[in-house]
C-alpha cells in the first residue's frame, strides 16, 4: 500500500486546522504556506473533505475552514479512505465479502488478510487528536511544518 500525496496532504491539512484556534477559521493560503503545498492542490482536497462533512467552510474576509467535530472524533483511517479509497493491499479484500473465485485455494490470502488487518488496526485506532499530541511533542504549535515524505 502506498498513500498518495492527496491522502498525505489531506491528513496534514486536517492536522494543521486542528492545531489552530478552534474559534477562528483557518485560511487555505495559511495552510498552504505552513505546509509547503500549493493552494490549488489544497482546494481539490478541501472540497472532498467539506463535501464529506469533515470541514465547514466559513465565507468572508476572515473566512476559512474549521473542523466539524472534535479532533478525537476523526480517525486517520477515515481521512485516508476518503481521499485514497480502499486501503486494502489487494483487490479481493476491498469489499466485506471476498468474491475471488480462487479464495479457497489461495495460499497468499491469509498473508493479505493479516496485512490488511494490521493496517486497519493502526489507522483506525489513531485519531487526529493523537497526531496533535505528537506534533506538539516535536515542535511548537506555530511551526506545523512536516517534511515532505
Amino acid at each position: 500500500m502506498k498513500v498518495s500525496t492527496k491522502g498525505r496532504y489531506a491528513l496534514r491539512m486536517m492536522l494543521d486546522i486542528a492545531l489552530q484556534d478552534r474559534e477562528h477559521p483557518v485560511a487555505l493560503r495559511e495552510i498552504a504556506q505552513r505546509q509547503g503545498i500549493s493552494v490549488k492542490y489544497l482546494e481539490q482536497i478541501v472540497a472532498a473533505l467539506a463535501r464529506a462533512g469533515y470541514l465547514k467552510s466559513i465565507r468572508g474576509p476572515q473566512g476559512g475552514y474549521i473542523l466539524t467535530r472534535e479532533p478525537k472524533d476523526y480517525t486517520v483511517g477515515e481521512i485516508l479512505r476518503l481521499t485514497e479509497g480502499s486501503l486494502a493491499p489487494v483487490e479481493c479484500l476491498e469489499t466485506d465479502r471476498n468474491l475471488c473465485p480462487r479464495a479457497e485455494k489461495c495460499a497468499t490470502l491469509k498473508l493479505w488478510e493479516e496485512l490488511d488487518q494490521a493496517v486497519r488496526q493502526i489507522v483506525d485506532r489513531r485519531t487526529l487528536e493523537d497526531l496533535m499530541e505528537e506534533q506538539r511533542a516535536i515542535g511548537s504549535r506555530s511551526e506545523v511544518t512536516v517534511q515532505r515524505c
